[in-house]
């Protein structure tokens, strides 16, 4: 019966684990990730042995050369968790106005206390991927990391996504993907499907960390992913692999004829999401 789990979805530690199936999953995952907020950025850096603290600069860099010339003044960082990349890009475009976006107020406290002193350019509000609290048009860049895993409907965020970047405007997506060679891709899943869950049950996150591979099947493969970029109204789109394909950074540019941006950003509700 569909929305109703079985036994396969117990965790005996009690710590949610969504299941795609069930009518809340959007709910529970919101839930897994307040669950997870206060240990996400260390357990990520042990998970992955420490690999993660180059996949984000590193994607910033294929960012920067992929993208059109010209100035970078508006950036959003969608499902920013606890503000990683947020701090990264803010960084990397020392002239731009950065908004970190999650529907999880418990990651949103995080990265809030995390935050750069003096980062002004830096603001955090609450908001779902799925209806951007954003204006047309308003972004040159749009960033995401880890995201679309989650996502109930890929091909409406990603419209979303194309919504509120200008003419020109880039999109990047960083994700977990299957490895590249057949032979690596055995030791990855060895690894991911099996020792990291146990990790998360370690520290009383079963549920996470069973849900962490089922997540990484849901997404579709890179030259899928791509013709969904294109599907949505992006007009040129390309691939980065790092780490062999464990994970992959999406570059995608907007289409459309350049026209003048509104002058301000509309102010995100303070609880948008669902």
């Amino acid at each position: 019966m569909a929305g109703v789990r079985g036994d396969s979805y117990a965790t005996r530690d009690g710590s949610p684990l969504p299941d795609r199936s069930d009518p809340g999953f959007e709910r529970d995952v919101r839930r897994m990730f307040s669950h997870i907020a206060r240990r996400y950025e260390w357990f990520d850096h042990v998970a992955s042995l420490g690999s993660d603290l180059l996949w984000r600069p590193r994607a910033l860099w294929d960012l920067d050369r992929f993208r059109p010339p010209g100035p970078v003044e508006r950036v959003l960082d969608l499902g920013c968790g606890t503000g990683e990349l947020t701090r990264l890009t803010a960084r990397r475009f020392p002239s731009a106005t950065v908004v970190g976006l999650d529907f999880t107020a418990a990651m949103l406290a995080v990265a809030r206390r995390r935050a750069d002193s003096g980062a002004t350019r830096v603001a955090y509000a609450r908001g779902t991927a799925m209806r951007l609290p954003f204006a047309d048009g308003v972004f040159d860049l749009v960033t995401n990391a880890f995201l679309v895993r989650n996502l109930v409907d890929l091909e409406a965020a990603l419209r979303e996504m194309h919504r509120v970047l200008r003419p020109g405007g880039v999109l990047l997506i960083l994700e977990i993907t299957e490895p590249v060679a057949p032979a690596f891709g055995a030791l990855f899943h060895a690894y991911f499907d099996h020792v990291v869950p146990w990790l998360g049950a370690a520290i009383d996150s079963a549920g996470p960390y069973r849900y962490l591979p089922e997540s990484l099947r849901r997404l579709p493969p890179r030259p899928a992913f791509r013709a969904a970029l294109e599907h949505a109204g992006f007009a040129r789109a390309e691939l980065r692999t790092q780490s062999g394909g464990i994970v992959t950074a999406f570059l995608a540019e907007a289409g459309g004829a350049t026209e003048p941006r509104p002058p301000t950003l509309r102010r995100p509700a303070a609880a948008a999401g669902p």
